[in-house]
């Protein structure tokens, strides 16, 4: 008789807008909710691996429970209750702050792991507001001057995929686009902060899994470990990852944890 197969713990890090979490307002399906529970039943380890502040991402893991976070874009870990949170490269965000007021490109500015952007102008805000964009708070400064702020945690500047295009100096600049109307400056590397939470715990890569649906999980999706794109997920991360599952909202987390096995 065949033996039981035995344990082996694995860590699992999942984005979260457009893997775990779908729709407007953001919401996880059933099968979803069912494979993290059943996951942690197990006893693997769960974390989200986020763009997402801290303060965004914290309402909505506790109340799905869970207490690890790789937030920031990579900058920012949570782990055992210890949050930890790097700002922005400061030089970067002067620079191109530079060009957009060359180019009279709208922007604005997180200074603090809180729910608030600053802006200098009104337009930035007419232009959120319009494409039903404004998700945060808005203060707007006309005497802002980004070469006098200490920290920043988020760009945005309001540009199209044409415009963006054909601006060359954001090649220095890491940032992600989720709508065709804005783009978010944020650290684009989720390996950072997975790879800091390895070193705390003495995780082995063998024992990583990834799961990611956009262009700024391509830095997580590294080779030494397992990395699962959504069915939903854009094709420059389908292309590298080990296994591509179903859509986010059609049991896609459930179907590849089931695939290999780490749930019944």
């Amino acid at each position: 008789m065949e033996g039981k197969k035995e344990f082996r713990k694995k860590y699992f890090f999942f984005d979260i807008d457009g893997t775990i979490a779908i729709g407007m307002p953001k919401y996880i399906p059933e099968s979803t909710e069912y494979a993290l529970n059943k996951l942690k039943e197990k006893g693997h380890f769960i974390s989200v691996a986020t763009g997402r502040l801290y303060t965004m991402t914290k309402p909505f893991c506790d109340q799905f429970g869970i207490s690890n976070m790789v937030t920031d874009g990579g900058f920012g870990t949570v782990l055992n209750g210890q949050v930890d949170i790097k700002p922005l490269d400061r030089q970067m965000m002067i620079d191109i702050v530079d060009v957009f007021e060359e180019k009279n490109i709208p922007w604005a500015i997180c200074m603090a792991d809180e729910r608030v952007w600053h802006t200098r102008t009104k337009k930035f805000y007419d232009i959120m507001e319009k494409d039903k964009m404004n998700y945060m708070d808005t203060v707007i400064d006309p005497n802002l001057d980004i070469r006098k702020v200490k920290d920043i945690f988020k760009g945005f500047a309001c540009i199209n995929p044409e415009e963006e295009a054909g601006l060359e100096a954001l090649k220095n600049v890491t940032y992600t686009r989720y709508r065709p109307g804005y783009i978010v400056i944020e650290p684009d590397d989720k390996s950072l902060g997975i790879r800091k939470i390895m070193d705390l715990m003495g995780i082995e890569d063998q024992d990583v899994v990834v799961f990611g649906d956009n262009t700024n999980d391509i830095k997580m999706f590294r080779p030494e470990w397992t990395s699962i794109a959504m069915g939903n997920a854009v094709e420059e991360l389908k292309k590298i990852a080990d296994f591509v599952t179903k859509d986010a909202d059609d049991g896609g987390i459930e179907y590849a944890c089931r695939h290999f096995g780490w749930i019944d």
